[in-house]
C-alpha cells in the first residue's frame, strides 16, 4: 500500500525556506489530485504551531497530518526529500517528510503500519536520507 501511494507522489528538492513551506510543497500533489483541500495543508501547519513538533517521528523524519474534517477527501501520502535540513521550532532538523491524509479516523492505519515497518528497519531508515529518485525510494519499500 505504501509503494502504491508514493508512486508518482515523490519530490526531491535542494532546500526550502521554512518547515511551513516544506509542508505546502509536500501537500501539493494531494491538492492537485483532489485528495485534500488547501485548508488541510494549512491545518497541518497549524497543528505544529499549536502542538509542537510531535509530527517528527524519528530524527530528521516528519509525518505532517491533520484531522479529516479540515479538508481531506481521501487517503493519500506523499514523500518530500529536502537535501538541506529544514529547521522546525526548537532547532529540530528534518530532511524527509511523509505527508499523510485520511478521510476517516482509521482510514490510514494500514498506510501508517507500512510506514512503521519501513522506519523500524535501521538500514532502510538511514537509506531514506540518500535516495535521490522515486525509483530508489520505491526499491526500499517491500510492498
Amino acid at each position: 500500500m505504501l509503494k502504491e501511494q508514493l508512486t508518482g507522489n515523490t519530490m526531491f528538492i535542494d532546500s526550502v525556506e521554512s518547515w511551513q513551506e516544506a509542508i505546502r510543497i509536500g501537500a501539493k500533489p494531494l491538492v492537485e489530485q483532489g485528495i485534500i483541500e488547501d485548508s488541510y495543508a494549512q491545518a497541518m501547519i497549524q497543528n505544529v504551531e499549536d502542538n509542537g513538533n510531535y509530527i517528527i517521528l524519528l530524527p530528521q523524519i516528519a509525518m505532517p497530518h491533520a484531522r479529516p474534517e479540515f479538508g481531506s477527501n481521501g487517503v493519500g501520502m506523499t514523500f518530500l526529500h529536502v537535501k538541506e535540513p529544514v529547521m522546525f521550532p526548537g532547532d529540530e532538523p528534518v530532511k524527509v517528510f511523509f505527508i499523510l491524509s485520511s478521510d476517516s479516523p482509521d482510514g490510514h492505519l494500514d498506510l501508517i503500519a507500512s510506514l512503521g515497518e519501513l522506519l523500524s528497519d535501521e538500514e532502510l531508515y538511514q537509506k531514506l536520507f540518500d535516495v535521490g529518485t522515486e525509483e530508489e525510494l520505491l526499491a526500499l519499500i517491500k510492498e
